[in-house]
């Protein structure tokens, strides 16, 4: 069973991640309009879209979302770091 710091953590970079998301995909959208001039594809699965317009806004996508996941995650790690005195035990280095 998880403990208080653990349990902590995890509602802590949970959150962290899904702010990070939120904030990545409306600026991934924007990005998207202004490069492109129009909306991003709602349904990139649909052959209605273009397969090279599915498969650019897939792959901006993800890597948009992870990276905005990794930077929060790892931005809240630092804090919590700040507060406790030390990382999670799950991000330790074990060198």
């Amino acid at each position: 069973m998880a403990d208080k710091g653990d349990l902590g953590w995890r509602v802590m970079a949970g959150a962290a991640a899904f702010a990070g998301g939120f904030v990545a995909k409306k600026v991934i959208t924007m990005a998207w309009k202004k490069s492109t001039g129009k909306e991003p594809p709602t349904n990139p699965e649909s052959p209605e879209v273009a397969l090279t317009e599915a498969i650019g806004w897939a792959v901006v996508m993800g890597v948009g979302m992870e990276l905005a996941r990794l930077l929060a995650t790892r931005a809240a790690a630092k804090q919590w770091a700040k507060g406790t005195g030390e990382l999670p035990s799950n991000l330790k280095s074990e060198i």
